[in-house]
């Protein structure tokens, strides 16, 4: 019997993994593994040791990170608790819901964080202020 996900929370993903001799090839369907289409995929990557990205929150965006290379942690906060993921696995991927505050930090050397988003970008679905997420989650 197939666990029913809530997809109001964050959680780790399990991606399928295909093994082959030639090398490994792991694929992320919309609609199958995660529960919204794909339309928008970016990457951080070279980032600087000591350096924090992310710290913002969305109103309508769903995402997938996954560490497509090296490993980095996710620090995520509902406006009650916050919770630590680490990432340094390219076959795992964490889950983001919305209205779910967002930081990424700890990059090791070389680590490449890919997104993948529910949403084009559009600037007015993102806080940037901790405070206007609080009072924003909180109504």
């Amino acid at each position: 019997m197939k666990k029913e996900i809530d997809w109001n929370v964050p959680q780790i993903l399990d991606i399928p993994i295909a093994h082959d001799q030639r090398g490994n090839l792991s694929v992320v369907e919309g609609g199958e593994l995660i529960p919204f289409d794909i339309k928008r995929l970016y990457y951080l990557y070279d980032v600087p040791g000591g350096a924090t990205r992310g710290g913002h929150a969305h109103r309508n965006l769903r995402q997938l990170i996954i560490a497509a290379s090296g490993s980095f942690d996710v620090i995520l906060d509902n406006g009650v608790s916050r919770q630590k993921f680490s990432l340094n696995r390219s076959y795992k991927g964490l889950y983001i819901p919305v209205m779910t505050w967002r930081e990424i930090e700890n990059f090791s050397s070389g680590a490449v964080c890919m997104v993948l988003a529910s949403e084009h970008f559009d600037e007015t679905d993102y806080i940037y202020e901790y405070d206007a997420f609080l009072k924003e989650v909180k109504e």
